[in-house]
């Protein structure tokens, strides 16, 4: 019987899939991936057909549906379909909306997680995203939303993780200023997290816009707000570039 396996490409390094998430792919009929999936991982697709159903890639939208027309259409051709998306499928990764698609047309799936951006580039750099000294609560956030009203529920105090905010993180670390969080609060904004070209730039709510630029740094991209990066334990013979201060 045909099915679509909503599955988590972790954060980037291949060697962070799951267990499950790998032998799906390697038996999979169709790959239907997002386009910051890596070739490392597409590869371990073997011989299945490769489809780019990203809702954006390379800021063209391909369509407005809440999931790919073509997933339905293989899956009802009877075929295995692996629909691979970065991180994790139900942490900003549309993978509700897609499930509840999936389900509207009558098609059986299966939900197969993945570790998430936070964690991965959290493990990746160092921070721990809990100290029971500085933070008791993590708040995963995304500048992007629907209603483009994201962060207001962002509380002003313990640890915070934007995704997708690269664009507009100037924008968003002086709208965590006006949330009560002091502009000298520590961020590390991490490019390419658990990947040969991971970097890290340290800075404050007051400075993290201007260093980004300097640096150059590109999405992917995530944020890690508060007091935890002070408490970032690197292992500096292995340590990747990190920029900023």
């Amino acid at each position: 019987m045909s099915k679509v396996y909503l599955v988590g490409a972790g954060p980037g390094d291949p060697e962070l899939l799951t267990l499950r998430a790998a032998r799906l792919l390697a038996s999979a009929d169709v790959v239907a991936y997002d386009e910051l999936v890596s070739e490392e991982i597409l590869a371990m697709a073997g011989r299945a057909e490769r489809i780019p159903v990203g809702r954006r890639a390379s800021g063209v939208r391909y369509h407005d549906d809440r999931i790919h027309p073509l997933v339905i259409e293989r899956a009802r051709a009877g075929q295995r379909v692996v629909r691979l998306k970065g991180g994790d499928p139900f942490v900003f990764g549309r993978g509700g909306e897609e499930a509840a698609a999936l389900a509207e047309h009558g098609l059986s799936f299966e939900i197969v997680p993945g570790i998430s951006a936070a964690l991965g580039a959290a493990a990746s750099t160092g921070i721990p995203l809990t100290h029971r000294e500085v933070a008791t609560s993590v708040t995963f956030a995304t500048a992007h939303r629907v209603d483009d009203q994201g962060l207001e529920d962002v509380p002003a105090h313990g640890t915070v993780v934007i995704y997708m905010g690269l664009s507009r993180i100037a924008e968003t670390a002086a709208r965590l200023v006006a949330g009560g969080r002091p502009p000298s609060t520590p961020v590390a904004l991490i490019e390419r997290a658990t990947t040969p070209a991971e970097r890290v730039v340290e800075g404050t709510l007051a400075t993290i816009g201007n260093l980004a630029r300097a640096a150059r740094i590109e999405p992917p991209a995530i944020a890690i707000v508060g007091e935890v990066v002070r408490h970032r334990v690197v292992d500096r013979t292995a340590a990747r570039a990190v920029v900023g201060g």
